[in-house]
């Protein structure tokens, strides 16, 4: 249960994510036509407002298709509709019209020129594959060629959109952060809120509600157990907590090393703070994070940081770890998931979103539009650096679960 709790967590931040990028292609007036979790075949799909909602087949991920991502060129009317051509061969003087249109970048032109061809195509004998291909060659083209396609807006206009879905999902963990600093995330109290499993605190028989009193003969405050506990050096601990108002002795047992740092594997309930507390604690939280996010990403250059990077594998695994604590631990990790989403796109590289804000700002500088087979050539180096990724990932998450 606790797996597909997880899976649906991991659903739910994409879908913030893929939410930020269409209510911005919205209000920016870049109406998107696609809005997928996912990515297809489609389980399921609707079309509300010539806008498609769907389910993919494929949980990677999701996109929204904002119309006209690139501006079109002559190219674009073969890798569109090439194989149309190749079965109808009388379709070639309207499509080289359409060529030469976009060729010189007339694109009222090449407007009436694509209408011109569509409607060459509607009165030819065509195999029903090509009548799909004439069909999606013909939208994708005149969405590229529309006065609301994302080429031809303002630069700020599509840094906006590109940066509203990595800012989606750092909103939704300061949300998240701050909620939990309010309600029991904030000041640690003396009593245990959840036991990991296989873990020392279990195997001594600690449970949630006792209320810790003493560590090897010295009163404990909220703050204190965990120092006490990392500052054990491997020596046996002995725990005196408070059950059903029974002082009860649990121990000797050591703490295990998790990462250089002693545990004993449970923990501790929090007092809420007030919203403006909660507020700068969830702040400086995401700060933290962040940091170390980026740091071990860097560290990827010198091959130390290998054993930090998750798959989707691992990713779930985890969060479904902490649901098995508590509701409280699965919502912290959801949050730190949510942040890690964020910055993972936030890398300048294609086809991830900090790529897309990179060329974004080149195009705004330089005053000229990027070939879309550039973007192509380095969305490749993109996707390879990503795919890297996640098979460090999921041979960490292979060795970790054997």
């Amino acid at each position: 249960m606790t797996i597909f709790i997880s899976i649906v967590g991991l659903g739910f931040l994409i879908f913030i994510h893929e939410l930020g990028h269409f209510s911005a292609s919205l209000a920016l007036k870049m109406r998107p036509r696609k809005f997928y979790i996912g990515f297809p075949p489609a389980i399921v799909k609707r079309t509300r407002k010539e806008i498609e909602y769907g389910i993919g087949m494929i949980p990677l991920g999701g996109f929204v298709k904002i119309p006209g991502m690139h501006r079109p060129a002559p190219a674009d009317v073969d890798q569109s509709l090439g194989r149309v051509l190749e079965e109808a061969p009388g379709l070639s003087d309207a499509a080289e019209r359409l060529r030469r249109a976009l060729a010189i970048g007339d694109h009222d032109a090449a407007r009436s020129s694509l209408a011109t061809f569509a409607a060459a195509a509607a009165g030819t004998d065509l195999s029903e594959p090509m009548r799909r291909d004439v069909e999606k060659g013909v939208t994708d083209l005149g969405d590229a060629l529309g006065p609301d396609a994302y080429w031809r807006a303002a630069t700020w206009r599509r840094v906006l959109v590109i940066f509203a879905g990595p800012a989606a999902n750092i909103l939704f963990a300061i949300v998240i952060f701050a909620a939990l600093y309010m309600t029991t995330g904030g000041k640690a109290t003396t009593t245990v809120e959840g036991v990991r499993a296989d873990s020392a605190a279990a195997a001594i028989g600690i449970v949630a509600g006792d209320r810790i009193e003493s560590i090897n003969g010295t009163p404990m405050t909220g703050k204190l157990i965990p120092r006490t506990i990392a500052g054990s050096d491997g020596k046996p601990l002995t725990l005196v907590v408070i059950r059903d108002g029974a002082r009860v002795t649990l121990g000797p047992r050591p703490a295990d090393s998790d990462a250089g740092v002693y545990r004993l594997g449970f923990l501790l309930a929090g007092a809420g703070l007030s919203p403006p507390e909660a507020a700068r604690e969830s702040l400086v939280t995401t700060g933290r994070v962040s940091q170390r996010i980026f740091t071990s990403l860097g560290r990827l250059v010198t091959g130390e940081g290998r054993k930090d990077i998750s798959s989707p594998v691992g990713i779930v695994q985890g969060s479904s770890d902490a649901a098995k604590q508590s509701t409280n631990s699965f919502l912290w990790v959801l949050g730190l998931i949510s942040l890690s989403i964020a910055l993972l796109n936030l890398l300048p590289f294609l086809p991830l979103d900090g790529g897309h804000i990179v060329f974004a700002l080149v195009e705004g500088i330089s005053g000229k539009t990027v070939s879309r087979g550039i973007y192509e050539r380095v969305s490749m180096v993109g996707i390879g650096l990503v795919l890297l990724l996640f098979m460090i990932g999921l041979t960490n998450d292979i060795g970790r679960l054997s």
